[in-house]
């Protein structure tokens, strides 16, 4: 077994990645606190071909240094769009007819194995601050909530491992779907 060079991974180019088919999935970020999980978040989206990620309130927004050391360079492939409040962007992904998840613990949570996305949807999934989760005001506006289920002593993933579990579901099940 051999570890593969950079150059034998086959990747596209950033401008190459601005040209191709996109998943139709657009990450929410809802108050992040920190420039690591935003960076890192990036670079999940990127992975994915994300469409967009949306960026809100106090979510930091590139061009940042310690964004870009996470993200090592997936904020200038990813498309993003800053609004100042969440529920800006509620509204106009509503507009769009996006399907609007938020990954949150509720009363009414479905586990994030048994969900079976929609192909023909196209989904934004809200991630929420770091201490407080997704804004109480944005889960009363989205269709569901998804859960990941957890079986430790701890009840919450970091923010970015929660990006990255959701969207190796969600948009892995639309890419290897064939």
């Amino acid at each position: 077994m051999r570890k593969l060079k950079l150059d034998e991974l086959g990747r596209i180019s950033v401008k190459e990645f601005k040209k191709v088919a996109k998943t139709p999935i657009i990450v929410v970020l809802d108050n992040i606190r920190s420039l690591h999980n935003v960076g890192s978040i990036f670079r999940t989206s990127d992975a994915f071909r994300i469409r967009s990620v949306f960026l809100c309130g106090i979510t930091a927004t590139p061009p940042h240094k310690e964004i870009h050391k996470t993200a090592l360079g997936a904020e200038e492939s990813v498309e993003w769009h800053y609004f100042n409040k969440t529920t800006d962007a509620v509204e106009m992904l509503k507009k769009e007819g996006f399907f609007l998840i938020g990954i949150e613990q509720t009363d009414e949570s479905i586990s994030l194995p048994a969900f079976e996305p929609d192909m023909t949807k196209k989904y934004a999934v809200f991630f929420g601050n770091e201490v407080k989760g997704v804004d109480q005001r944005v889960i009363d506006e989205c269709d569901m909530c998804l859960e990941i289920p957890q079986f430790g002593t701890k009840h919450s993933f970091n923010v970015s491992v929660s990006a990255g579990i959701v969207l190796w579901e969600l948009a892995g099940k639309r890419l290897f779907s064939d």
